[in-house]
């Protein structure tokens, strides 16, 4: 039996739509599990100097520490992961917000504070 071509189009469009959305949820799964854990890195800016991350993850939402070098400390953090590998979280007590990028076991990105912004980077040193 021979489709018409409109109902070949229609079948081609679920297709890839299906695949598109399953592709978008593996993605987004896989730059979540893969922030979990420890990371060390450096920041630059306003402010200036090293921190240790240590995150846990349930869903999209990031819970841990952060130990700062300036201001000395080390603080609760909470946090979300997004598609494409996007990440957010921030430090209260301090009122530093951080954005940036993920990708396998690197991330980067800006922070801002009352006192400036800057940027930072950072390396995963264990899994979570």
């Amino acid at each position: 039996m021979r489709r018409s071509p409109a109902i070949r189009l229609a079948i081609v469009t679920v297709l890839v739509v299906a695949l598109s959305s399953a592709t978008a949820a593996l993605a987004a799964r896989s730059t979540s599990s893969s922030v979990a854990g420890v990371w060390v890195g450096k920041y630059s800016g306003a402010y200036s100097g090293s921190f240790r991350l240590t995150w846990s993850l349930t869903g999209s939402r990031l819970h841990g520490t952060i130990a700062l070098s300036k201001p000395k400390g080390s603080y609760g953090i909470t946090g979300s992961t997004t598609r494409g590998g996007g990440i957010n979280f921030g430090v209260v007590k301090v009122g530093a917000t951080y954005t940036g990028t993920v990708s396998g076991s690197k991330m980067s990105g800006h922070y801002k504070t009352p006192r400036g912004n800057g940027t930072w980077s950072a390396t995963k040193i264990s899994r979570g």
